[in-house]
């Protein structure tokens, strides 16, 4: 059963979907960490779809699973000890999991563009700018070192960087913040991707640059018609550029929405809660912000129960028996919650 953007799953086992025109479509997704304490199970069981020119918002504190569950889909942990247990990723009607590494690289970077969190440690720093934008040039689409020059000195420009013929030589500890960061997006673009995944780019930046990049990537996704995941753990910027967004918690994303009714009516207590550690959604009247108390799951030992339970305020016996299923609460809504059941 399908619901926009997201698989509803019925049988949390046995997810089932319909991803026709979804230009990604990822499915009943876990990945795993081996370590000495044992097995982190950081994602579990998530499932979405992305059409082409959607920007899907994925929000959620840290250690929630957002970044883990994109960097899995490329298959860019280390393995060992991150293992990807079972699930799939469609795109372009080939599951990305079970690729060889040669055919993942031809998709990363190329079909598939990504944004890290940090560009200061993302770019390398030996390496010239101009030499970071041009190899993926000519490593995904072949072109000369002449044309792929030229494409270099059109990224800079169209990702708003000043002189960027002098600019190409320079090295990435030249350039400030956000200039990296849009060395990072230009990198992203450099071959046209389908989709672009961009992983908190916002977050290490000043308030005035970080609108900057919002505006640049919204501007891009109208020019470029490309498909979008925003991780970030910022609802403030998901309201004004996302189309879906994605709640996870707990390694499972636990609502789905389209935008506006996402923050018109919240159906999960954590998106609820979430929402109320906004200015002005939740203040306490001495004028301090809300918090949610307590602390996120601990994965080594995942619950049986909801995940979430331990931290709501709305918590009952059934929540603490088992893991709510994805119910269906709006024409374009889902969320997993037991006091869903009866309106679902």
């Amino acid at each position: 059963m399908s619901t926009g953007g997201i698989l509803v799953r019925e049988d949390k086992a046995q997810p089932h979907s319909d991803a026709a025109g979804a230009v990604l479509a990822v499915e009943n997704l876990h990945t795993v960490f081996h370590t000495q304490d044992g097995d982190v199970h950081a994602v579990n069981g998530v499932s979405f779809s992305l059409k082409p020119g959607e920007l899907l918002g994925v929000v959620g504190e840290s250690g929630s699973g957002k970044s883990v569950t994109m960097m899995s889909l490329l298959k860019l942990l280390p393995i060992p000890p991150a293992e990807i247990t079972s699930g799939s990723v469609m795109f372009d009607g080939r599951d990305l999991l079970s690729l060889s590494l040669q055919e993942l690289r031809e998709v990363r970077g190329g079909d598939i563009g990504f944004i890290f969190q940090d560009p200061m440690t993302s770019l390398n720093p030996v390496f010239t700018v101009g030499f970071q934008i041009i190899e993926p040039l000519r490593e995904h689409l072949g072109l000369s070192k002449r044309d792929a020059r030229k494409r270099a000195v059109e990224l800079m420009e169209m990702v708003g960087i000043p002189s960027p013929e002098q600019r190409l030589k320079d090295f990435p500890h030249q350039f400030s913040g956000g200039m990296r960061q849009r060395v990072m997006i230009a990198i992203a673009l450099a071959c046209d991707p389908k989709v672009l995944i961009a992983d908190e780019a916002t977050t290490a930046l000043d308030v005035t640059v970080q609108a900057q990049i919002i505006e640049l990537i919204k501007g891009l996704r109208e020019e470029l018609g490309m498909a979008i995941i925003w991780i970030t753990h910022d609802l403030g910027v998901v309201a004004g550029i996302a189309d879906h967004v994605a709640v996870m918690y707990g390694g499972q994303i636990v609502e789905y929405a389209d935008v506006e009714s996402l923050y018109a009516n919240p159906s999960h207590p954590y998106t609820q809660a979430l929402l109320e550690t906004l200015p002005g959604h939740g203040d306490h009247e001495d004028g301090r912000l809300m918090s949610i108390p307590g602390q996120a799951p601990n994965l080594l030992n995942p619950p049986n129960s909801c995940p979430f339970a331990p931290r709501c305020r709305h918590r009952f016996d059934k929540c603490d028996a088992a893991n709510p299923p994805l119910f269906k609460v709006g024409d374009d809504q889902i969320a997993a919650c037991w006091l869903l059941e009866d309106r679902a």
